[in-house]
């Protein structure tokens, strides 16, 4: 009689975090379908100015402003084939703010080339990215060597000096380098 009833309790416990984890599950699965569409939409948008533009996340913008070169990032990456090279960010000021520019993925050897520096600065057109926490698993960024592994936001300020908004701009289209 007993083992029946502490057999009832496992039963019971167990149906109930299948509930739970299955709530969960739908919880998550609209908060995922809610991602894509906003995603969607904002892409399919024209471009708009960054300047005059409430900013958020995944907005396509289009703008102007002053890259600089002699701060460039380069974080460890892969490219959609699995190859081994940096993204290359720079900082960007734009009227009073600045911002990080993610340019693109380069191999190795084009590390301190002045050849992936060439990009008009008057017609910048990406999407915009809130920046996320970094991975506490990845090794620590080099800034003597300028390897990166994270964009910690304390590392950022230490390398250029400079404070920088949430958001990431990631170019698109041809400007890319």
């Amino acid at each position: 009689m007993k083992y029946k009833f502490l057999f009832s309790i496992f039963v019971f416990f167990f149906i109930g975090v299948f509930i739970v984890l299955g709530g969960w599950q739908i919880v998550r699965l609209n908060w995922k379908l809610e991602l894509i569409n906003e995603i969607e939409s904002s892409l399919k948008d024209k471009p708009v100015n960054l300047s005059t533009n409430i900013i958020k996340n995944y907005l396509r913008i289009k703008s102007a402003g002053s890259i600089d070169f002699e701060k460039q990032i380069y974080l460890y990456s892969l490219n959609e084939k699995g190859k081994p090279g940096f993204e290359v960010i720079n900082p960007l000021k734009i009227g009073d703010k600045n911002y990080l520019l993610n340019r693109g993925w380069v191999p190795f050897d084009m590390k301190n080339n002045k050849i992936i520096n060439t990009i008009d600065e008057n017609n910048i057109i990406g999407i915009l990215k809130k920046q996320t926490k970094a991975n506490r698993f990845k090794p620590e960024n080099d800034l003597l060597k300028n390897y990166w592994f994270t964009l910690d936001r304390g590392d950022i300020f230490k390398f250029t000096g400079k404070r920088f908004s949430p958001y990431v701009i990631y170019l698109s289209g041809k400007n890319k380098s």
